[in-house]
């Protein structure tokens, strides 16, 4: 279930720039959710910027756009944050069994609220396992069980994957879906009829969570690495490059195209690298450099990221969004504001309130987790 925790936030060994990151990527899921990018996407319709808010949104293929890091952020950034847990059950003597079912513990409620997000719908109740936090429970259990594994095992096990990914849509062949990167026609959506009886009509699979799970063991070797006495920053953009390298170099040699909708190992190794070094960057600057004005916008959100994850995903879509949009439209159309500036200026004040929120639970010291 969900707890409510009273936590001290002025521990100075907190990791700010993580705090910051998983801010980040909630600030920009929750403007999402308002339709905010939508909106400023058709409101520069026909000039160079259109081309700027077309990074965020999901690439309709093969390709890269700024907003297909969201999700592996997230996964990434849920790994780091879980070097740090397990680091402090250690320090307060917990064995490998109480925090093996504590974990499993939480990757059960993960599953759960990842199954309810998108279970009702308007036609009734639905089974389905595209959401993130479905594949984060298990990407978690598996970070959770190669966490004590030295790197180079971690590491093997990580290209294990990826070559098991390969694998699977390559050498199953099963009728119908055959075509490794065709979307309808791949073995991720077999299993998804296997699995749901249904395909995603985006292109999502199921198991992307496989995949993915290297971005949450690579998040907790990150976080391992941010505890220990070496060099931190260097090795971070050492991996970065090598990650960057060979996901690029499969899709643009015509290996394996980099393909989010299915988290080709392509896309994995491409967005990895992205997301090391973003995790660089941030802690040279933040935790290191100790630049750390001007971050409470970000950082009261990411402390309360499950909150305002199943907020948007569960509340504000179904209801709130529609609740706030119905006042804010009806007043500015007593002034005659143009639709696209009242969409935006809508939006806005969706975000404000939602943001409002976690600020309120920032100042009480409450924290949801799972």
């Amino acid at each position: 279930m969900i707890a409510l925790r009273n936590l001290d936030q002025t521990n100075s060994m907190r990791l700010l720039s993580l705090d910051f990151l998983r801010g980040l990527i909630m600030v920009l899921l929750t403007m999402e959710s308002t339709g905010l990018f939508e909106h400023l996407y058709h409101a520069t319709e026909g000039n160079l910027l259109q081309g700027f808010f077309t990074q965020f949104f999901h690439h309709p293929w093969n390709g890269l756009y700024f907003w297909d890091l969201i999700q592996p952020g997230f996964m990434f950034i849920a790994g780091t944050a879980m070097a740090y847990s397990l680091n402090k059950q250690q320090q307060l003597g917990m064995s490998w069994n109480q925090s093996f079912f504590k974990i499993l513990r939480r990757c059960g409620w993960l599953f759960f609220w990842g199954v309810l997000d998108y279970a009702v719908r308007k036609h009734g109740l639905s089974f389905e396992l595209w959401d993130v936090l479905t594949q984060l429970a298990f990407t978690t259990l598996i970070a959770f069980l190669v966490f004590r594994f030295s790197f180079t095992t971690q590491i093997i096990i990580c290209i294990g994957i990826l070559l098991l990914t390969e694998g699977l849509y390559r050498f199953t062949h099963v009728p119908g879906f055959d075509e490794p990167f065709t979307n309808g026609k791949n073995f991720g959506n077999y299993m998804d009829l296997v699995l749901m009886r249904k395909i995603n009509g985006d292109g999502w699979v199921a198991i992307n969570c496989i995949p993915t799970a290297v971005h949450t063991i690579a998040g907790a070797m990150a976080g391992k690495l941010l505890m220990s006495d070496r060099k931190k920053i260097a090795p971070l953009l050492y991996w970065a490059g090598i990650c960057m390298l060979l996901g690029y170099g499969l899709d643009w040699s015509g290996i394996t195209p980099i393909i989010k909708r299915i988290a080709t190992s392509s896309f994995t190794l491409a967005s990895l690298g992205w997301c090391l070094a973003a995790l660089a960057l941030c802690y040279w600057w933040i935790d290191q450099k100790n630049h750390r004005n001007n971050l409470k916008i970000f950082t009261v959100v990411g402390m309360n990221s499950i909150f305002i994850y199943l907020f948007i995903e569960i509340v504000a879509s179904r209801w709130f969004n529609g609740y706030v949009a119905a006042i804010t439209n009806g007043l500015m159309k007593m002034i005659d504001t143009p639709q696209t500036l009242m969409n935006i200026i809508t939006s806005l004040c969706i975000f404000a309130l939602e943001w409002s929120m976690c600020y309120f639970l920032y100042k009480k010291k409450i924290f949801f987790r799972v």
